[in-house]
């Protein structure tokens, strides 16, 4: 594989005093903090949370204008915590949101700055055994990735991610990393085509001995382009996926 899945990247007008709410609706520590990236990650010591993302925080100037492309989902253990966080959540800033979701089992939320995400029921909502789907995995349940074709587009994530396509039904393709209790990555259907930078994006990064180079090339060779969002001189390197879904390939580590 040439790369793994290292964080999230979400931009934001106000990336400290985002990180503040995601911090407090994880339970995550703000772990690093500077005018141009705010960390938040699990505390070392939750072993059962090994696997879960950190979410990084980066400044734009962009207002935010249309339905994010990648999203959050949050886990619940029971019908009680799903709406005791729910509430917990609303009260940190966060508000309801309908997107023509209907009558569900999980609750569309939408962040400060209006980033969409979703409290899943303890059933879950991937694969075939609804009520198992998210045992044991918290707090980030799921990393939802919006696709116009999702069956096509497994292939190349399961590679830059490093982690299996465990499975799909008729409205997308799941992946995880089954060593620990890290979320899904679950390539949704949707119909409507990508039409802006997306505020959300995954970031990826060779092993530490693998040449930085080299996996740009295998990335590339597996569909991705390069592509100028005004970076400049960077360390990383910025693709878009098949679909034209940015994503930045880190340096080895």
């Amino acid at each position: 594989m040439p790369t793994r899945f290292i964080h999230m990247v979400i931009d934001a007008a106000d990336p400290a005093g985002l990180a503040r709410f995601w911090s407090e609706a994880l339970e995550w520590p703000i772990t690093y903090e500077d005018p141009e990236e705010v960390v938040v990650e699990p505390p070392p010591e939750a072993v059962d949370q090994v696997g879960q993302l950190p979410l990084v925080f980066v400044p734009v100037p962009e207002a935010k204008k249309t339905k994010n492309r990648l999203h959050l989902d949050l886990a619940s253990t029971s019908d009680e915590h799903q709406a005791a966080l729910v509430a917990r959540l609303e009260s940190r800033g966060a508000s309801f949101l309908d997107i023509g979701q209907g009558d569900v089992s999980w609750v569309v939320m939408a962040d400060p700055e209006g980033n969409e995400f979703c409290v899943v029921s303890h059933k879950g909502q991937v694969g075939k055994d609804p009520q198992s789907a998210f045992a044991g995995i918290g707090p980030v349940a799921a990393v939802v990735f919006d696709c116009t074709d999702p069956f096509a587009l497994a292939p190349f994530w399961a590679q830059a991610t490093g982690w299996p396509v465990l499975g799909q039904d008729d409205e997308g393709v799941w992946l995880r990393n089954t060593d620990g209790g890290g979320p899904y990555l679950d390539l949704h259907q949707v119909t409507e085509p990508k039409s802006a930078k997306n505020r959300v994006h995954i970031d990826v990064a060779p092993f530490p001995d693998e040449d930085h180079d080299t996996a740009v090339e295998q990335l590339k060779a597996l569909g991705a382009t390069p592509i100028d969002i005004g970076q400049g001189e960077s360390r990383w390197v910025v693709l878009a996926d098949p679909e034209g879904n940015e994503f930045c390939v880190l340096t080895p580590r």
